[in-house]
């Protein structure tokens, strides 16, 4: 009996040290799965930490503007020609000036007056021109059309396509807010169509004796349409000459009604509100090629004047040249100038 029980406690001691190594093996893999499942736990519980930690300190931080590349801006042709690089008395930023006065056409004040350059929306003053002087009824109906849309820069237009205004409402839009497609529509539904009406351009330009003056369309977004500062002086001198073109371009804002909505449209010159000008005619200009861009007539110390400034550098510098002008007109210091024409 005693011989039995030893021999089944020899057993068991058998079978345990038989059943430790699997049973530490055991344990070890299922000590490695917690501690692995762990890991993944605190890397998921570490990433949602920086992320929120990133989110909170993002918030409680003022935001630090995005710096991006500057994009230089596309030069214009007279940058491109060097012009920019003549000085004057004055001080203008305009690389092209001429200042006339209307009466005498005595030039007071000359600078680079000859070059021809693209001279944008100073275009519409020509198809203002062309359709006034063709006494077309300005209460007919224009539908502004697909044919309208800017294809060249892609500019855009509260005119939508199907808007139906007057042929005067259209003059009107076209002279005090340089608008685009109101003059493109006014060349397209001119008697013979477009290219009938941008040759007419042309031959008033040459009959006007414009010789540096060449039109292709008649909103100015085409570079080709090119002049100079003493043939836009002749321009001025012309249309100044139709009181329309004098109301309309020195309105100083205006209200169309287009389907059921009322539309309010302003003077792309602020001059006009100013109480220091009195402004015959104007119209200003703008496309990259051709820089900032403004002519006018206006009343200075009694005298009438003609303003020409092509190529401006700068949002406001066309308009801050005509105020040097002014200021230099009627500080009388072009008294004494007149007799050797200030110029550059």
């Amino acid at each position: 009996m005693n011989r039995l029980f030893a021999a089944l406690v020899a057993l068991c001691f058998i079978a345990g040290l038989a059943s430790a190594p699997a049973s530490a093996a055991s344990r070890k893999t299922s000590e490695a799965n917690r501690s692995a499942s762990a890991s993944k736990t605190t890397s998921k519980t570490t990433k949602k930490t920086v992320v929120a930690s990133s989110g909170k300190n993002a918030g409680s931080q003022k935001r630090r503007p995005v710096v991006q590349a500057a994009v230089p801006a596309k030069p214009s042709f007279g940058q491109l020609a060097g012009l920019h690089g003549a000085s004057d008395p004055l001080d203008l930023k305009s690389s092209v000036a001429l200042v006339m006065d209307q009466d005498t056409r005595e030039v007071l004040f000359s600078k680079n007056d000859s070059a021809v350059l693209p001279i944008a929306s100073l275009t519409k003053l020509m198809t203002g021109l062309i359709v006034t002087e063709a006494r077309l009824p300005m209460d007919e109906m224009i539908v502004i059309s697909q044919d309208d849309v800017d294809t060249e820069k892609g500019s855009r237009s509260r005119l939508k396509v199907g808007a139906q205004l007057s042929r005067g409402e259209l003059l009107h839009l076209a002279l005090m807010s340089s608008e685009n497609r109101a003059a493109h529509a006014l060349g397209r539904t001119y008697p013979g169509g477009l290219n009938t009406f941008v040759g007419l351009m042309n031959t008033r330009a040459q009959a006007l004796g414009m010789k540096d003056t060449r039109y292709v369309e008649p909103t100015g977004l085409s570079s080709k349409n090119q002049s100079s500062a003493k043939d836009l002086a002749t321009l001025v001198a012309t249309a100044y000459m139709e009181p329309k073109l004098r109301e309309l371009t020195t309105s100083p804002g205006h209200e169309v009604e287009v389907g059921n909505r009322t539309l309010q449209f302003n003077n792309t010159n602020r001059l006009v509100h100013s109480r220091s000008w009195d402004i015959g005619i104007q119209k200003t200009g703008y496309i990259s090629e051709a820089g900032q861009c403004l002519v006018m007539q206006a009343k200075v110390s009694g005298r009438k004047l003609i303003m020409v400034f092509l190529d401006s550098a700068g949002k406001f510098s066309r308009l801050a040249d005509a105020e040097r002008v002014r200021r230099w007109v009627e500080s009388g210091s072009v008294v004494a100038a007149d007799a050797r024409r200030i110029s550059s």
